[in-house]
């Protein structure tokens, strides 16, 4: 992009935690934050209280005017609003909105996005869980000019992290969001060539659900293991125990094989499609998280148990 004097007239683009720390930095760095778009106000909870998302509440934090229109594409006003703001860039992290082309070309310098993975491979909603999920040995953060695609623009930075055996999403989430907040400021003060990404390597990560919790003891021991890893915190894994949804937040493969989902042992070892997995910490609904240890104390699972 190049050094500006003063720092540069942007828009922030994003909803979710993993977007704060870079709104964060960005106002550190005295950059003028015209204004904040994120997803609007929404129940959510068990008391379906409205509540705004993480960058919402982080934005009135620092003083920043918020907007929160539900669409983007074919609503001329806010089109209108956006391009009367006469921006040098915006900044997009995890918006949960496509940006149409008359807000993509709307900054002088275009539309930068912080991406969690290294793009090509995982465009899409879930990135981090994707490369959890796919056993991949690193991934990490790309700055990349937005176009019409899919995280298909021009890459400029990248910068790699390695994915560990024990890596969970959650640990993953917050290295990257650091990283991404330190990545876009280069960005911003750099003149970075911009680079096509290549053709070949190129990989969809889906958005996830609520439904992909539940855990098919008929995968694979090592599949459902990294499930259990890719989906901390969310969406979670669970299982059923007599009819009760127990969490299961913390598994190790273990020796043995069994009928899927039938406990095997007196120490919540449990059967899989191929191997077996041992629980080491669960929750039962409504109940404390306990080390697995503490929880056949209170409630014994015996071998042959069935999980579903």
């Amino acid at each position: 992009m190049g050094p500006a004097s003063g720092g540069m007239r942007l828009a922030f683009m994003g909803s979710p935690d993993f977007a704060v720390p870079a709104l964060a930095a960005l106002h550190d760095a005295g950059h003028a934050i015209a204004a904040v778009y994120c997803q609007p106000p929404r129940p959510a909870g068990r008391g379906q209280a409205v509540r705004r998302c993480p960058v919402h509440l982080a934005a009135e934090r620092l003083g920043l005017e918020v907007r929160t229109p539900a669409r983007l594409r074919g609503e001329a006003a806010v089109e209108a609003a956006f391009a009367a703001l006469a921006l040098d860039a915006a900044v997009v992290v995890a918006y949960g909105l496509i940006l149409p082309p008359a807000l993509l070309a709307a900054p002088r310098l275009g539309c930068l996005n912080i991406h969690a993975s290294l793009l090509p491979r995982w465009r899409g909603a879930a990135p981090i869980q994707a490369a959890i999920l796919a056993g991949d040995g690193e991934t990490g953060v790309t700055i990349m000019r937005m176009d019409a695609g899919l995280d298909t623009g021009s890459t400029l930075l990248r910068e790699v992290v390695p994915i560990t055996a024990t890596t969970t999403a959650a640990v993953l989430h917050d290295a990257l969001a650091a990283i991404g907040a330190r990545l876009i400021l280069r960005a911003l003060a750099e003149d970075l060539p911009a680079v096509p990404q290549p053709a070949e390597g190129a990989s969809y990560a889906p958005k996830l659900t609520r439904a992909d919790a539940r855990i098919d003891w008929t995968a694979d021991a090592v599949a459902i293991e990294r499930r259990v890893r890719a989906f901390d915190p969310w969406p979670g894994t669970f299982t059923l125990l007599g009819g009760a949804m127990l969490k299961v937040l913390g598994v190790v493969l273990a020796e043995g094989n069994g009928v899927p989902g039938v406990v095997l042992d007196d120490r919540l070892t449990v059967g899989c499609g191929s191997g077996a997995l041992r629980l080491t910490r669960v929750q039962l609904a409504g109940r404390a998280p306990l080390d697995a240890e503490a929880f056949l104390r209170g409630h014994p699972v015996a071998a042959g148990v069935r999980l579903g």
